[in-house]
């Protein structure tokens, strides 16, 4: 039996025509995705990209209108992609508890390829998100994007973990802060990891960054 393919519905706020409308579409965004993984971001050019996909530098920019919103819309899709791997995990889980500690994992926990989108190297993405992401919104037009809905995914998935966390404590009083700060620590240490072992207290080859924030969780709520 093949594998189902689900399709990830990004906000049209994110690009100048949908990347999933053509082939060359959906090129431009997985082998961006290999490009940024290889060179980094800041080393990436759409003219890099064009002679990757063997098509000109002004076929990129009808999509997409410069490096920086192709990473919003590669970071938009990857935190769709997030929701939905939660909604999946936790749907069948009564216990708040057992679902929150379900989405930490989801969260922290190395990404693992999905077979349900045969053009998207999630696993390269998350080394983006880990890396890059940051710079989608450490950016001085950050209040102009985000009124046009470009953090809406992020913000969704924060909000769902949230309200997993009042469930278990409905007078706990920062349950944003708490699932935003375990996504945003969980990058860090990843790239620590990768690149700075000295900072952390971790490895490739270890799960301490969920046991480290499902620990923290427990302590909060408890």
């Amino acid at each position: 039996m093949e594998n189902l393919q689900i399709h990830i519905e990004v906000s049209s706020a994110l690009y100048s025509k949908n990347p999933d409308s053509s082939e060359l579409g959906q090129s431009i965004v997985s082998k961006s995705i290999e490009l940024i993984s290889e060179i980094g971001f800041e080393a990436f050019t759409f003219r890099k990209l064009g002679v990757l996909i063997n098509s000109p530098e002004s076929s990129v920019y009808r999509y997409f209108k410069n490096k920086h919103t192709l990473l919003v819309y590669l970071t938009a899709w990857y935190w769709t992609w997030t929701e939905y791997r939660l909604f999946i995990a936790t749907a069948n889980i009564d216990s708040p508890k057992e679902r929150l500690t379900k989405s930490i994992e989801i969260l922290t926990k190395p990404v693992l390829t999905d077979d349900s989108f045969s053009n998207i190297n999630e696993v390269l993405l998350s080394e983006i998100i880990f890396s890059e992401s940051i710079k989608t919104y450490h950016t001085r037009y950050v209040d102009e994007e985000n009124k046009k809905g470009c953090f809406r995914a992020y913000k969704k998935v924060v909000c769902k973990v949230s309200n997993i966390v009042l469930e278990i404590d409905p007078d706990f009083q920062f349950p944003h802060m708490l699932v935003s700060t375990i996504i945003e620590g969980a990058h860090q240490q990843h790239y620590f990891a990768e690149h700075l072992p000295s900072l952390t207290d971790t490895n490739k080859e270890k799960n301490a960054i969920q046991q480290f924030y499902t620990e923290m969780v427990r302590n909060f709520l408890n």
